[in-house]
């Protein structure tokens, strides 16, 4: 188990515990945490509505192109910027803080 922050739109932190043994998603994890996001493509990195800021140091697996190419087409986009469907959560995540962004 590891423990990640969210910060909801409201700036509001929300600590969840999290399995690592299961291959969840950020976006999954959000979402079974009932935070406001929709994941609407269901994780294909197709629609951007998991868009996170990143606020910790850890170091993330790269973004694939596709995450990328999301990302070139998402609104409010920052250096931190990733989608959260794109982000399957590991032992090494422990401590992560991202932000939900803005919609």
């Amino acid at each position: 188990m590891i423990n990640i922050t969210v910060i909801d739109r409201e700036k509001q932190p929300h600590e969840i515990e999290v399995p690592t043994d299961m291959g969840l998603s950020l976006m999954e994890v959000c979402k079974a945490s009932d935070l406001p996001v929709e994941g609407t493509c269901g994780g294909m990195a197709l629609c951007a509505s998991c868009h996170v800021y990143v606020h910790s140091d850890h170091e993330l697996p790269e973004p694939t192109d596709a995450e990328m190419d999301m990302l070139d087409s998402a609104f409010f986009v920052q250096a931190n910027s990733r989608l959260g469907c794109q982000l399957k959560l590991t032992d090494e995540m422990d401590g992560l803080t991202v932000e939900l962004a803005k919609v």
